[in-house]
């Protein structure tokens, strides 16, 4: 049978493990030839073929329930439910999402990918299921870098307490942290530690023993210890040992064979079970497995042949932050950076090379990682987290509390904000202007271009009594806009025209604004185009600015609820000044995946929409 003849996972419980085998290698084949034409995460999905194979042969999915933490790696999955037909249209605008959908599968339950959630969700989903009386296995797909977050080990500790849920968690180990086990004795032990027989043996044995006086309680402990140092023997002692939850493994994540061993014990054994896999990212593509940094984790589109990319931007936001963090080191030797699992991606990898030891990885723990910044700032140091917009949402609380409640000098630097475009939903970074104006003493820069973006980082750093946050969105950096003058309170003069309009540019969106403004210009109407350059406290300056313009105009890459366009309205507010406000901005809503510039020409973010709806806005004004 052939990719393309599978339906849905049913399907692939009649086949033998040959053709299993060569069902794999087609896989992989379709898998390097679409992604190394869409681009996405090919690495991640090259790791877990084997292992997706048995989990649908072995689970009976839509009816046993399958979440993939970090859904990156659910790629196979989409494959085996009768999507493999549609993968060339992977992350396309109107194709197959990046990430698990329930909008194109009953197959698929969790879209979120953001890391971590996935056991608090099988938690959640066994209890329902259970209240309800619905008799389903619920499985949770978790990489071992999402075990690295704390929402994990609160689930784990929860789930540990429920032994009569049907759960299965797989830990997709791909980070070689343990060598697999292999051989019979293993292959019993995991055998004879999840039947129900052993079970039964040892409760009988516990309330036996403890029946006797003196002795039977220690006799007991010695015995079950015993038990513990054989199986420690064989197995790696580590993460699951002493949460109380049965543990299977670590089992070869690219044996079929083994790993639908593994499951179907787990699956027999009434209550939780982890079972432990080691697989390989890459998986099957010299490429990726030779490349060291990560595997082809996330790729851009490249040549299957040579894996080399397509196109090569050099001149990014992310290298501009790069180049500035490590000149700011070397003259400050308080400044420290952290990043929560994103070294390369977020900048920061020239910077530890640089300076190992001022440079701190906390794994996927963004929460963490913002309190353990505001506890460097009150030993001394400048603590600089860099980190995609999208996941500080994660730690709101810990900004808030932690950091500006005490007054923290920590640097927030944000990258990927505004429209992110194909990863989808959940990875635009459109909230932080709106979720952090709620946060007193935060300060917000937006640069418009590198040259900018380098002035606000040495401005955030030298804030010491407060967090502040910088922020820039993904791609290649714009050119520089120089300003015609700047006000005493740090605005941005980038075109001075006659009162009409007074246009509020949010850093990138500059260069929309000065089209914006040219266009209204070949119309005889007069445009003044400002950078306020900090979003809060904003300058006092737009005030004088607003009162001799007809209406203001705010352009920002956010979600338009709360965020600069409601401040910039509530500032002139509090002066008495009320002036007719379009704000040109992401709406209310959860973007589909497409291109960037795509999504940011449907939300109106072109010269052409801005003019119209200044124009409507002057008409009403006139009537």
């Amino acid at each position: 049978m052939q990719l393309q003849d599978i339906q849905g996972p049913s399907q692939l419980r009649g086949l033998s493990l040959a053709q299993i085998d060569a069902l794999a290698a087609e896989i992989r084949q379709q898998l390097i030839s679409a992604v190394s034409r869409t681009g996405g995460h090919l690495g991640p999905n090259l790791g877990v073929v084997e292992l997706t194979l048995a989990i649908h042969r072995v689970f009976d999915s839509p009816r046993d329930k399958v979440i993939f933490d970090t859904g990156h790696q659910a790629y196979v999955h989409k494959m085996l439910t009768g999507r493999a037909d549609q993968f060339s249209s992977l992350r396309q605008q109107g194709g197959l999402s990046g990430y698990p959908s329930r909008s194109e599968s009953e197959h698929d339950i969790v879209e979120n990918s953001h890391a971590s959630t996935a056991l608090s969700w099988i938690d959640g989903i066994a209890d329902g299921l259970a209240l309800r009386d619905v008799s389903a296995h619920v499985v949770g797909v978790i990489g071992d870098g999402a075990m690295t977050g704390g929402m994990a080990w609160e689930a784990l500790n929860n789930i540990a307490g429920k032994t009569q849920r049907p759960l299965v968690i797989v830990v997709n180990d791909n980070g070689r942290s343990y060598s697999p086990t292999v051989g019979g004795l293993a292959h019993h032990l995991s055998t004879l530690r999840t039947s129900g027989g052993y079970e039964r043996f040892l409760q009988w044995g516990k309330r036996t023993l403890h029946r006797t006086p003196v002795l039977g309680r220690p006799i007991f402990k010695a015995l079950h210890g015993l038990k513990r140092g054989l199986r420690d023997m064989v197995i790696p002692e580590g993460l699951f040992q002493d949460l109380g939850l049965k543990y299977i493994g670590p089992v070869d994540g690219h044996d079929v064979a083994a790993l639908e061993r593994a499951l179907i014990r787990a699956r027999d054994f009434a209550g939780p079970v982890i079972v432990h896999c080691i697989t390989s990212k890459g998986r099957g593509y010299v490429h990726a497995e030779e490349d060291i940094a990560d595997h082809f984790h996330g790729i851009a589109a490249i040549n299957a042949e040579t894996g080399q990319p397509l196109k090569v931007v050099d001149n990014t936001w992310t290298q501009a932050f790069s180049d500035a963090i490590v000149r700011i080191g070397e003259h400050r030797d308080d400044v420290v950076a952290l990043t929560a699992a994103m070294m390369a991606p977020t900048g920061l990898d020239a910077f530890s090379r640089r300076f190992p030891d001022r440079t701190f990885d906390v794994g996927i723990a963004e929460q963490h990682a913002v309190t353990s910044a505001a506890g460097m700032a009150y030993a001394g140091l400048h603590p600089v987290f860099a980190v995609y917009a999208t996941f500080l949402n994660r730690a709101f609380d810990q900004v808030l509390m932690d950091c500006a409640l005490h007054k923290a000098g920590v640097t927030f630097v944000l990258d990927r904000a505004g429209i992110t475009g194909d990863d989808g939903a959940s990875h635009n970074g459109v909230w932080d202007m709106a979720v952090f104006q709620a946060v007193p003493g935060l300060s917000i820069f937006a640069p418009r271009d590198g040259a900018a973006l380098e002035r606000a980082l040495q401005r955030s750093v030298s804030i010491e009594d407060g967090p502040s946050i910088v922020r820039f969105p993904k791609g290649a950096l714009p050119p520089v806009v120089p300003a015609v003058r700047n006000t005493d309170d740090g605005l941005e003069v980038l075109r001075e025209g006659r009162g009409d309009v007074l246009i509020v540019a949010v850093g990138p969106m500059a260069g929309l604004a000065l089209g914006i403004a040219d266009e209204l210009e070949e119309r005889q109407i007069g445009a003044t185009v400002v950078d306020p350059v900090c979003l809060k406290p904003l300058p006092s300056s737009i005030t004088q600015f607003a009162n001799s313009a007809r209406i203001v105009v705010t352009i920002e890459d956010g979600i338009r609820v709360g965020g600069v366009g409601d401040a910039v309205t509530r500032q002139l507010a509090d002066c008495g000044v009320l002036k007719q406000h379009v704000s040109i901005a992401v709406d209310d809503q959860f973007l589909e995946h497409a291109s960037r510039a795509a999504l940011q020409q449907e939300q109106g973010f072109t010269v052409n929409a801005g003019v119209d709806r200044i124009l409507h806005a002057l008409e009403a004004l006139n009537r």
